[in-house]
């Protein structure tokens, strides 16, 4: 190093010269010296370049020609590498190029709008440095007019520095799309390019943005229009990709309709095209990835796009080669697609799962596709957690089919990894792979005795303990599902599993939809009678104190008359029917459901009394008449009159029983 740095020595030395002319040319000659060569850049910094350069630019005294000789050095040193543009931002490199955007002098304005769209398209550079005073983007809003490199730099900050919905609304408030719209028609075309970016960022999952987009006009052209245009096949590949994706997200925030020509005649299938093999695999993964947010949740376009250009068969290629041959003479371009392979198959998994979201026919397409189940398979296990995220998503996708979930789910034993996969990994992974369970569990499908085998109790139950609401409803959904029609042995390791004091938890969960489905692994835990008087007489005092605290409770219409089901499955056992019988707050209430103003709730309760007064049962007598004193016969009596056909006939079948 000391022997390296000695001959750098010297370039450094000249910047401290009395002489302002001899320091003009000592910083031409470095930047001479630096262009390019990565070592001499390095060599500079570790000896000390960078504050005497800052220190040059930001001084008053120094010449505009000095100053902006300054900036482009430094804007060279952060073209290296990013250890370079680490070392500038400790400077305080951001703070000083700002500064030196309030110059009268457009050249010196230009190298320092340069430098800093250098530092801020580094991945090591925060994005918030460009927000942290106010005035900086309304001052380079004003700069936007006045060349068209000030148009291309500034577009090109604003689109690397605009991540999430807060950066998307200051630049919004700040007049972005006002002042961007018109560089779309700019004459240069580096300009039309990052302001398209720009519109693209700006856009993505932003509903006041894109409602905004749709209305604005450049010289009498809507931008949808605009768009569209950008969109042809005779426009540079990167115009087409990113006009896609502007009018992508107008599509999905709703600004353009999903049936709209501009989408089914003109985005879909150019992003289709980015699909195809001959297209570099950046512009594949890119291709696939918009498409299948474009169609995510519209079954039409869905069809669509299957229907498109062999699109199911093209996207199996997506698992092969990265590049195609013809590209293959470049060995650096191989290099890298060969290290960038699992982007594809990512791109390629999420799109299969957007296809196969709702129509069975795409499915049995997508898994009848060449060694498609094997690809997810392997999906699961990848190093690359956004790979099996995606391999996740497909797989839950396409297990939404019953069809499926009998015949290529059974016959590659999806549950095994699936199961693994739920060991130990992040939620956003877990709240998909527990949704896929959930309909693995479901009675028809052959995976469920299996998946029981291997532990999969344990599992369900702890994930009901989970913080994250998704993972709540997803553990003991399963659940209920697994208990549906289940054998008792079963449903006691459920029971067994999730303890009482977890069952009261989650029926007192602030969310409804946790309480339902606790509603549901209940009503499902009892049915059939043997099972009924088994759970009730292990756990009847429990179960029977949950029910009184959801009937008292501020609840809604469908955890009431979820909550009346349980006690008529109940009363339906036959020594669980005594838990009922001699608790006479719960008689009361069943009594007030049968007056009450709804009738799903009326019909729920009369369940209840049926199941108690049934006559060919032992002891019916004696309950018969405990609840004819309680003044039920005479309820059955007013609603026999009932203009509801269902509460009619339930009260008169019930009135049989104290007949006969």
């Amino acid at each position: 190093l000391q022997e390296v740095t000695a001959s750098s020595r010297h370039y450094v030395d000249r910047l401290f010269d009395l002489d302002p002319q001899k320091v003009l040319q000592g910083v031409i000659d470095m930047k001479n010296a630096v262009i390019g060569n990565n070592k001499q850049k390095a060599n500079l910094i570790v000896l000390g370049a960078v504050p005497r350069l800052l220190y040059l630019l930001q001084q008053e005294t120094s010449s505009t020609e000095l100053r902006t000789e300054c900036a482009v050095v430094l804007g060279s040193l952060a073209m290296g590498t990013e250890n370079n543009v680490k070392s500038l931002l400790d400077c305080h490199i951001i703070p000083a190029l700002l500064q030196g955007l309030l110059s009268p002098d457009l050249k010196f304005i230009e190298a320092c709008l340069r430098c800093l769209r250098t530092i801020f398209i580094s991945p090591v550079t925060p994005e918030d440095l460009l927000y942290t005073d106010a005035t900086v983007i309304s001052h380079l809003m004003a700069l936007l007019s006045r060349s068209r490199y000030t148009q291309e730099y500034i577009c090109q900050i604003f689109s690397h520095c605009c991540k999430g919905p807060d950066h998307q609304t200051i630049l919004f408030n700040h007049g972005a799309v006002q002042n961007i719209a018109h560089l779309l028609v700019s004459t240069s075309y580096k300009v039309r390019m990052q302001a398209l970016k720009c519109f693209s960022v700006l856009a993505f999952e932003n509903p006041q943005v894109s409602m905004t987009l749709v209305n604005v006009s450049v010289d009498g052209e809507l931008l949808p229009q605009i768009f569209v245009k950008m969109l042809q096949r005779d426009k540079p590949i990167e115009m087409q990709l990113t006009s896609a994706k502007c009018l992508t997200s107008m599509c999905r925030a709703g600004a353009i309709r999903t049936d709209d020509p501009c989408i089914v005649l003109k985005t879909l299938p150019c992003l289709v095209r980015m699909c195809s093999k001959d297209r570099l695999l950046e512009e594949r993964v890119e291709g696939a990835e918009t498409l299948a947010y474009l169609i995510e949740t519209d079954v039409e376009l869905q069809r669509m796009a299957s229907i498109t250009d062999h699109l199911i068969v093209m996207l199996a290629d997506y698992f092969k080669y990265p590049s195609s041959v013809s590209a293959i003479t470049d060995i650096k371009r191989l290099d890298h697609d060969l290290k960038h392979a699992h982007e594809l198959r990512q791109a390629a998994f999420k799109l299969y799962a957007s296809l196969g979201a709702n129509d069975e026919d795409i499915r049995k397409k997508i898994i009848e596709t060449e060694n498609m189940m094997d690809r997810i398979v392997n999906g699961l296990s990848e190093s690359s957690i956004k790979v099996r995220l995606a391999a996740v998503r497909c797989l839950h996708s396409l297990s939404r089919s019953v069809q499926q979930l009998r015949t290529s789910f059974q016959d590659h034993a999806v549950w095994k990894p699936l199961m693994k996969v739920l060991q130990n990994a992040p939620n956003e992974i877990l709240v998909v792979a527990s949704s896929t369970l959930c309909n693995l569990l479901l009675e028809f499908s052959p995976s469920k005795e299996p998946i029981l085998e291997s532990g999969a109790i344990e599992l369900l139950c702890s994930l009901t303990q989970s913080e994250n609401l998704a993972l709540r409803v997803n553990g003991i959904w399963a659940l209920m599902n697994m208990a549906f029609q289940a054998e008792q042995k079963i449903k006691s390791d459920i029971l067994r599993g999730l303890s009482t004091e977890q069952l009261f938890q989650l029926l007192s969960d602030s969310d409804v939809n946790v309480l339902m489905k606790t509603l549901g692994l209940l009503r499902n835990l009892l049915s059939t009678r043997p099972h009924i008087d088994y759970i009730m007489s292990t756990h009847g005092k429990q179960i029977m104190q949950a029910v009184t605290l959801i009937l008292e409770g501020e609840h809604n219409i469908e955890v009431k008359e979820q909550t009346l089901c349980i006690l008529a499955n109940i009363a339906d056992g036959t020594t669980a029917k005594e838990l009922i019988m001699t608790n006479d707050d719960i008689l009361q209430k069943i009594k007030y459901y049968m007056s009450h103003s709804n009738a799903k709730l009326q019909l729920a309760a009369m369940f209840c009394i049926s199941n108690l007064i049934w006559n060919e049962e032992e002891g019916s007598q004696e309950r018969q008449d405990k609840l004819r004193d309680m003044g039920i016969v005479d309820i059955l009596h007013k609603l026999s009159q009932s203009s509801d056909p269902n509460l009619c006939d339930k009260a008169k079948t019930a009135l049989q029983q104290y007949l006969a």
